[in-house]
């Protein structure tokens, strides 16, 4: 049984407190959380687990043998390096912190420590992602062109990242995943209206490996919510409407070839032209599944059979560096940034 604690029960906590807590191969031995009402709400709802706003004294603890992070982003790098240091096994909410070096210190201190440290990132566990990967590798989509992805709400606002940090962390790590790679460059602008200095929406341009452009829109002052990601491919395309909960996935079995006239007729405007190609929309059957569920069990799972996780520390860490170059492309007024490494 991995003992947990976990550290945060704001917005975010008291689902990741719900799926440690199945008793299982997991249970939750502690909650860290400075307000005292939200501790509170965890007591009467558990009243088995202890609550404190001391978070030294939770690590502490006998039986706490990994840390969840649910604070504020701004405090990620803060509270997953004291667990590191105490030698225990640590999964941070996305992002793994604020900075390239702040992660590559956490990654580095995991790897002294032999711990598992995972991000959640908690989109390469949904299924319908899982799914499109399996036809994003094959060879009858071919090459990918280029992926659009919109990620955008009405709130919430943040106050210590912007939207892209919060947002476009998703989408970065699940194209990363997807492509088995990391961009290469960034161009991004995006602007402040509520709080100054923290960019509300951000419209990014990544280059990938094999020139794959991934378009990013990130907002967070949206009238409407939506989850949409559109994959073209050189045979085939696809698009994934995380907001359709019964039909999450369309395969397009569309493209674009050409025909050429033959060698030695006289180049007209009608040597080249292309052809579009009209086939069937496949709707596949995703199986419904809860991807934090998924996710909490894929970390107990690392710990006990000491194996590499999916999102583990490094691609945290290279979603950081795809977020830091943006960041430097809004300030330069979108010029090309290249990521660096």
């Amino acid at each position: 049984m991995i003992g947990v604690a976990v550290v945060g029960a704001g917005h975010w906590g008291p689902h990741l407190i719900r799926n440690f807590h199945d008793r299982s191969t997991s249970e939750v031995r502690v909650v860290v959380d400075l307000s005292e009402h939200r501790r509170g709400e965890v007591s009467a709802r558990y009243p088995e687990i202890i609550t404190t706003d001391d978070l030294a004294s939770a690590l502490d603890l006998p039986g706490v043998d990994a840390v969840v992070v649910a604070t504020p982003t701004s405090t990620h790098h803060r509270v997953a390096r004291a667990a590191l240091q105490r030698g225990k096994h640590v999964f941070v909410e996305k992002p793994l912190a604020t900075s390239v070096s702040d992660a590559e210190q956490l990654c580095e201190l995991a790897a002294q420590a032999g711990v598992t440290l995972m991000v959640g990132h908690v989109f390469v566990y949904n299924s319908a992602v899982r799914k499109a990967k399996e036809f994003i590798s094959s060879s009858d989509f071919g090459g990918v062109y280029y992926i659009a992805m919109t990620r955008t709400n009405l709130g919430p606002i943040r106050t210590d990242v912007n939207a892209a940090w919060d947002l476009a962390a998703h989408d970065i790590s699940i194209v990363n995943w997807w492509l088995d790679a990391e961009a290469r460059s960034a161009a991004a602008l995006g602007s402040s209206w509520i709080n100054p200095g923290l960019e509300d929406a951000v419209f990014a341009t990544l280059r990938y490996p094999s020139d794959v452009l991934v378009n990013l829109h990130a907002s967070w002052l949206n009238p409407r919510k939506e989850r949409s990601i559109t994959v073209v491919g050189e045979r085939k395309m696809l698009v994934v409407d995380d907001m359709n909960l019964s039909e999450p996935l369309r395969v397009y079995d569309k493209g674009v070839t050409d025909d050429r006239v033959v060698p030695g007729y006289e180049e007209t405007f009608v040597s080249f032209r292309a052809s579009i190609r009209e086939g069937d929309i496949s709707i596949p059957r995703v199986a419904l599944a809860e991807p934090l569920k998924a996710e909490c069990e894929h970390f107990v799972d690392c710990i006990r059979e000491g194996k590499q996780p999916l999102t583990g520390g490094r691609d945290g860490l290279a979603v950081i560096r795809a977020l830091e170059a943006i960041d430097r492309s809004v300030k330069n007024g979108g010029a090309e940034e290249p990521i660096l490494r």
